[in-house]
Order: structure tokens, then sequence, then C-alpha cells
């Protein structure tokens, strides 16, 4: 469970740091704010079909119309690289479908983080 809340965390701050909208939440899940139901559908299209990497977009009625997202759901078994392979497809993609990007000062912020998260995972490695 511990890891499951680091990769999630691990997760929010390399797609933030990625100028990715991802949603705040205490979460497991990682919502990412895609906000157009065709986009959000084509989003998770290239990522099965030119990246192999399977999300569902998530769209109005399970939404508000306007608040269409992908929910990402990190596990354990997720590798750090995992996590790096999907941050970089994701990222690619919403450069093709011009989606929304959030500030660089918040992107900046977020890979402190990650560089933070990392080094606490590294610590807790090395601690068992």
């Amino acid at each position: 469970r511990q890891l499951q809340q680091l990769r999630a965390k691990q997760l929010k701050a390399l797609l933030t740091a990625q100028g990715l909208p991802v949603m705040e939440n205490p979460s497991h899940i990682v919502p990412v704010t895609v906000g157009d139901p065709v986009k959000c559908k084509a989003l998770t299209d290239a990522l099965l079909f030119k990246h192999q990497i399977y999300l569902q977009p998530i769209n109005y009625p399970t939404v508000p119309r306007g608040t269409e997202r992908i929910r990402i759901t990190p596990g354990p078994l997720h590798s750090e690289q995992d996590l790096v392979r999907l941050g970089k497809a994701i990222a690619e993609e919403w450069q093709i479908l011009e989606l929304p990007q959030v500030d660089t000062s918040v992107a900046t912020a977020a890979m402190v983080q990650v560089a933070d998260l990392y080094e606490a995972q590294v610590w807790a490695e090395e601690a068992q």
C-alpha cells in the first residue's frame, strides 16, 4: 500500500512537471483533465495503438461535460521506468492533440518534487 501511494505521488509529480493538468486529490488515482470528449477518446486511442498503453476515457455522464479526463491508477508493481514511459507517451500525444498545459512555474516545482520522491524511495529501499 505504501509503494502504491509512492507511485501515485511520483506519477502526479512527473505529469505535472511535464505541464499536464493533474487534478489534486489525496487518492492513489491520478486524474488528468482533458476537458473535451473527442480529444479524450483520441488521446486514449493513441496511447493504446501507438504506445500499447491502455487507459479509459472518462466522459459524460460519469463526469460533468467539460471535465472529461483520464484516470490513471499506478500500482506497486509499476516501476519508475513504467511511470516515465507513461508520462512521455501522454505528453507526446497531449502536444499532438494541442491540449492545454499548466503554468511552467507549477511544472518546475513539480520537477523538484519528483526528485525528492525518487530520493525518498532510494532511502526507503536502502533501509529495508
